[in-house]
């Protein structure tokens, strides 16, 4: 029971890191403890799990997929994209400053926390850690291409963006934005299914197979990457989320796009311009609150350590 609440609780984490530009759900996965454990449920969703079904074996098929541990992290994320969300959009929109410190000192701790889980900081690990830094880093300075509505290019949005929102420190739809279709994708496709639109069923489609493919892929590659290098496969995250503090840095402007869908103007951040703060009460309090943060993180690591005990 207390495990389901916990489940529960990290899945609300998870969807509620959706709204926050930059953060994505696997990293919330990642400093939560319970990634390698997600990344193999979803590998085990495959023919054997289906047969299973078929055959009215739902006891096998409920321990073969982790199904109590996918379904309190399901019922957690959904929850908190309808509620927790909300709260964070005004948040948001009226402590923005405030909110991307306590998130930054949040991150700051978990890089350092998750890094302890390797066990041997080889030249393998830092080379995996500065490779996964770098990557997150370019992927923050990248200017948008432009847009593409090929079948082909639409797969290949799919699958990248379903692994961008499994890998930490990237977010899926920051990567669409990034290969030019996240108006053509998630503003016009999305709002044409309102009234159900043949060409956003089109665009839709192959994304959505993109998708699964990726999600399917990418889970079986990483459950084999942390089996056999583990140390590798934690440095190489680790060093995705601490290239997102880019992103996540409270001092920065807004680069922002206009989009037009159904007759309606919707706005995207498409980059960021940074700047060091100057010194005032406000600086302060952010700095404060990102301690506050930081904190946290360290409490629960305490927490957690002294429950094991």
């Amino acid at each position: 029971m207390k495990e389901g609440i916990s489940l529960f609780f990290k899945g609300a984490a998870m969807g509620a890191a959706n709204v926050i530009p930059g953060v994505s759900g696997g990293t919330v996965a990642f400093i939560t403890g319970i990634y390698e454990r997600l990344i193999h449920a979803v590998k085990s969703i495959d023919a054997t799990a289906v047969k299973l079904v078929l055959a009215g074996k739902f006891a096998d098929f409920s321990k073969r997929i982790d199904l109590p541990f996918l379904a309190s992290l399901g019922a957690g994320i959904v929850v908190s994209i309808l509620t927790l969300a909300s709260v964070l959009k005004y948040l948001f929109a009226n402590h923005e400053v405030l909110v991307w410190s306590f998130f930054f000192g949040l991150i700051l701790a978990s890089v350092y926390f998750v890094g302890k889980q390797v066990k041997h900081w080889s030249a393998g690990a830092v080379a995996g850690f500065l490779l996964g830094a770098g990557i997150a880093i370019g992927v923050a300075l990248l200017k948008p291409a432009s847009e593409n509505d090929s079948i082909w290019y639409l797969l290949i949005c799919g699958v990248i963006a379903m692994a961008s929102m499994i890998i930490p420190g990237l977010s899926g739809s920051f990567v669409l934005l990034l290969l030019g279709n996240y108006q053509l994708i998630m503003i016009e496709s999305v709002a044409g299914l309102k009234t159900l639109d043949g060409d956003a069923f089109r665009i839709l489609i192959p994304v959505g197979i993109g998708a699964v493919v990726g999600v399917i892929a990418l889970s079986r590659l990483l459950a084999w990457i942390f089996d056999r290098y583990h140390d590798l496969a934690v440095a190489l995250l680790t060093g995705f989320v601490a290239g997102s503090l880019l992103i996540i840095w409270p001092w920065k402007e807004a680069r922002v796009e206009v989009f037009e869908a159904a007759g309606k103007m919707k706005e995207k951040v498409i980059g960021y311009e940074w700047y060091l703060p100057e010194m005032s009460a406000g600086t302060l309090l952010a700095l404060g609150v990102m301690i506050v943060g930081f904190l946290a993180v360290w409490l629960m690591e305490r927490f957690g350590a002294d429950s094991d005990e």
